[in-house]
């Protein structure tokens, strides 16, 4: 379903670019703040299974609360030094109250998060399958920034990434609906599989949890016969940055290295030229062959 808005394509995108920016704003929020509300809970929890007393009441952290504030010295950002990107750029990076650096992942989420915005519209118009591939990348973008960080993959992020890719195949929007129930299964239990036999093996966990959920996860949305490529592709490149860390950056092999973000680069390529690569290779195996 797509809406006639009369406008080009170029400027249908150049509209969803400006949105884009400005949900940009809000996804550093979600990047930047769920782990923090995630660490309390459980920290939280903790104290109540031990018997212990309630830490001393903190300030209350969420999506909305506190405003905006400069993480170095608490200064309120006004609103003209909170446009997305803009104010970025005019404060030269820097806090306009004490002087202190922001951070770059603030612009590069927002331009990233208006460049998939204008993205999808440009394909596709202002039409289901835009929103959804605005989600989907969004949800992946999050998931793959708050993995770089803290070595996690929320369950408030991969599990209604899941299910609403599920819901999305109801009447094989992208796959058929077998398909994606076989993609979800496939894509837990392989990481499982692989997670437990080096377990075995080595007696340690080579990965976590979360990467199975979101393979599973990228399985809903674009069905079982995808997960190879996912695999293949996130696999290959975590393995030439992990050993490009290990010789240039003489990184400690010991250190252990987040999968998700290369789970989410592969899971977005596949998403967008899944079936051309798909066709490609097919096309390239029946000359050799």
């Amino acid at each position: 379903m797509e809406l006639e808005l009369g406008l080009s394509q170029t400027t249908l995108a150049a509209v969803g670019g400006i949105f884009g920016l400005l949900l940009g704003s809000f996804l550093n929020v979600v990047i930047l703040r769920l782990p923090t509300r995630m660490y309390g809970e459980w920290r939280r929890d903790a104290r109540h299974y031990l018997g212990l007393e309630d830490e001393p009441q903190t300030q209350v952290i969420n999506l909305s609360k506190p405003a905006s504030h400069c993480p170095a010295c608490g200064t309120p950002i006004k609103p003209q030094h909170n446009i997305p990107l803009i104010s970025y750029l005019f404060l030269r990076g820097r806090c306009n109250a004490c002087g202190t650096s922001i951070s770059i992942q603030y612009p590069l989420i927002e331009l990233l998060a208006a460049l998939l915005a204008g993205f999808f519209i440009y394909q596709y118009g202002v039409s289901i399958n835009s929103l959804y591939g605005i989600i989907f990348s969004y949800s992946l973008l999050v998931l793959a920034t708050i993995d770089l960080h803290e070595k996690l993959l929320p369950d408030e992020i991969t599990l209604p990434l899941l299910w609403l890719g599920l819901f999305a195949n109801l009447n094989n929007h992208f796959v058929a609906l077998n398909s994606a129930v076989l993609g979800a299964i496939a894509g837990y239990l392989s990481l499982w599989f692989v997670f437990w036999t080096f377990k075995l093996l080595t007696g340690k966990e080579g990965m976590g949890y979360g990467d199975f959920k979101l393979l599973a996860a990228l399985g809903a949305w674009m069905g079982w016969q995808i997960l190879p490529m996912v695999i293949f592709l996130s696999t290959a490149v975590s393995a030439l940055v992990g050993i490009g860390a290990i010789i240039f950056a003489e990184r400690s092999k010991d250190i252990p290295m987040a999968f998700g973000p290369y789970l989410a680069m592969a899971g977005w390529i596949a998403f967008v030229w899944g079936d051309t690569i798909l066709k490609n290779y097919l096309v390239l195996f029946d000359l050799r062959y």
